[in-house]
């Protein structure tokens, strides 16, 4: 059961998330202080740091939930399931669920908030930190069944392919192409990149 102090917590985090992104949309990231975020959400500026330490946490949080997820899904994968085949149908769940993540949402919002973070220099700086760490975090999953290269090197690959997708089919939607035709051809793009990835097997599959 949340208690709740948790209620109020999360309350007060929602609420400094959506002043800031609406101020940052409106806007845009550098042109909104933080003091106005606070003052929107009605917060101290202290406040507003114990909840989100960098102004870019104010935008990037919304991606937090997705940290470190290859390597879970290569870890959760179904027994016998290669670790690219359980990382492909993942990618296409999230197409189908029209998961942000994947760039395949036309919500207006989505569209926005994609546009700020790739021209945002600060903001871009900060997902490919994100994005470093999360193929770390992959590598090492993949290096409990392959070799430590191996695995280095398909980590690097799968989620270069992923961002590739992502940053296309969030490109396309932008240009104000239809959702159902670029999602035909984001799956089939999806097919294709994963198809181009390097096959290895792993040392607990038979050779």
């Amino acid at each position: 059961m949340t208690g709740l102090r948790e209620i109020q917590r999360q309350r007060v985090h929602e609420a400094i998330s959506t002043a800031a992104i609406s101020l940052f949309l409106e806007r845009g990231f550098d042109e909104v202080p933080v003091t106005e975020i606070a003052a929107a959400a009605g917060v101290s500026k202290p406040t507003l740091f114990k909840y989100f330490p960098t102004k870019e946490d104010l935008v990037l949080h919304r991606i937090a939930d997705h940290q470190g997820e290859a390597a879970r899904v290569v870890r959760g994968r179904e027994p016998g399931e290669r670790p690219l085949e359980a990382l492909r149908r993942h990618f296409l769940d999230g197409l189908a669920r029209r998961d942000p993540v994947t760039g395949l949402n036309d919500h207006p919002e989505v569209v926005a908030y994609h546009r700020m973070v790739f021209s945002t220099p600060s903001l871009a700086a900060r997902l490919f930190r994100h994005m470093a760490q999360d193929e770390e975090a992959l590598a090492e999953a993949l290096g409990e069944i392959t070799d430590e290269l191996t695995a280095g090197l398909v980590a690097g690959q799968v989620l270069a392919a992923q961002r590739v997708l992502a940053r296309r089919n969030w490109a396309m939607l932008a240009e104000g192409r239809p959702l159902a035709e670029v999602e035909r051809e984001a799956i089939r793009a999806a097919e294709r990149a994963f198809s181009l990835l390097p096959v290895f097997t792993p040392r607990e599959q038979p050779v």
